[in-house]
């Protein structure tokens, strides 16, 4: 075994100090005159190595000290819980450099909301702030006075919570000071008018104001309670006739503006398989009749094949300016440029605005076509277990409270019921 050494802590010479090592050390001749004294003033320095076999030192005012910090780091250094401070100085756009890399993985929605989210609300106040320094009062205190909306706030104490988390198992900090962080916004509480679906005689109104062309599209969304990314990625392939289902494998998303194919939809309960109704399956043969019928057998790895897709944006085909040939897949944005002036010239229109976050939406929006199946399914008295299978939903409860919603003969209904004479019993 090696054996130690006997000048550690060892004291370091000074220019301030008159004892004669330091006179011999800095000469008065070089470094000037000062009182001569017995006893040396300078620090003690402490040696160590770290777990990486690193040497390290830190002085102190004391010899005492100096002996006790190095009995205590060999102790942390043998026991595996040495934490070197040292390595937390590093700011947070260099955690996040170091964090986002090995956390990049998932669905690409996901990730280019993460780092949305990290560009747009952490580094603009903290990627310069090194990781020891910060605190969890100022960190609470950004949340509360700084970042608005109850979705947000969540969202963005999550993933600094987790940065931090990392680089508390990377032993850089000793401890998470966004542990104990909190949402303090109150969620929005969204009036009834802004949750019910539109009616039918209104969706056909929306409908008429809409071009020809996207009809086929709107009649299959409001028949079929898909997701946009979920139709607009259907294939012939997906489509059985004799059955008169439609499979749903895969879907397309928005990555950073560019239109991709994605294997796998919101979630595992999105592998499904939708029964289509006589509308629906008019809306597949109209779209057959545009552009034909095109079965394949490609794979997400073979990229769109956007001539497999059932709907096709209106210049699928056609040349661009340069001579490229337009990209087949319907855009969600500008289908939109569509959408809100139909709502509008329909009259039922309404522009919903976030009390907190100041956020506008138009209502309805092209998503609430689900909702209104949903309302339509749990009207007609179908189990709640089969409309969360139909619309790919993990939680059965989770359709009720999300995608059911009042109507207007719900409130008939209970007025009749409160008029007849029936006397109501209260359940606990």
């Amino acid at each position: 075994m090696a054996r130690r050494a006997t000048n550690n802590p060892r004291q370091l010479r000074s220019k301030a100090c008159g004892c004669p090592a330091c006179m011999d050390e800095y000469p008065l001749a070089k470094y000037g005159e000062r009182k001569g004294r017995r006893d040396c003033i300078g620090s003690w320095q402490a040696r160590y190595r770290d777990a990486d076999g690193k040497q390290k030192a830190r002085n102190f005012p004391k010899k005492k000290e100096a002996e006790a910090y190095l009995d205590e780091v060999r102790s942390q250094v043998r026991a595996g819980t040495y934490l070197d401070t040292s390595r937390g100085e590093i700011v947070i756009s260099q955690l996040w450099d170091l964090w986002w890399p090995a956390h990049r993985s998932g669905k690409i929605g996901t990730r280019n909301q993460t780092e949305s989210r990290y560009r747009t609300h952490i580094e603009p106040k903290w990627g310069r702030r090194k990781l020891i320094s910060l605190t969890y009062m100022e960190i609470q205190a950004w949340i509360t006075n700084e970042v608005k909306g109850h979705a947000t706030q969540t969202k963005t104490i999550q993933l600094l919570r987790s940065m931090m988390q990392s680089a508390v198992r990377d032993r850089r900090i000793p401890f998470n000071p966004v542990d104990d962080v909190v949402a303090t916004a109150t969620p929005p509480a969204k009036h009834p008018d802004d949750l019910r679906p539109p009616t039918l005689e209104q969706y056909a109104l929306v409908r008429s104001h809409l071009p020809a062309y996207y009809h086929p599209l709107v009649d299959f969304a409001q028949e079929s309670g898909m997701r946009w990314g979920e139709y607009t990625g259907l294939r012939w392939q997906h489509i059985k006739r004799a059955d008169a289902t439609a499979t749903v494998r895969e879907i397309v998303v928005d990555d950073h503006g560019r239109l991709v194919r994605q294997s796998m939809p919101k979630t595992s309960a999105g592998f499904r398989t939708v029964p289509l109704s006589g509308k629906a399956m008019d809306a597949i043969k109209a779209m057959e009749d545009v552009s034909g019928a095109k079965p394949g057998t490609s794979t997400v790895a073979d990229g769109m094949c956007p001539a497999e897709l059932i709907f096709k944006g209106p210049k699928a085909g056609k040349k661009t300016k340069t001579g490229k040939t337009f990209d087949s897949v319907m855009n969600r944005n500008n289908f939109r440029r569509l959408w809100v002036p139909a709502i509008k010239t329909a009259g039922i229109a309404r522009l919903v605005v976030n009390p907190e976050t100041k956020r506008k939406e138009w209502w309805p929006r092209v998503h609430t076509y689900r909702h209104a199946l949903a309302t339509r399914l749990h009207a007609a008295g179908v189990p709640e277990k089969d409309v969360q299978l139909i619309l790919g939903q993990e939680r059965g409860g989770r359709v009720t409270w999300l995608y059911t919603h009042g109507t207007e003969e719900s409130i008939a209904t209970v007025r009749a019921a409160m008029e007849s004479g029936r006397h109501l019993r209260a359940v606990s």
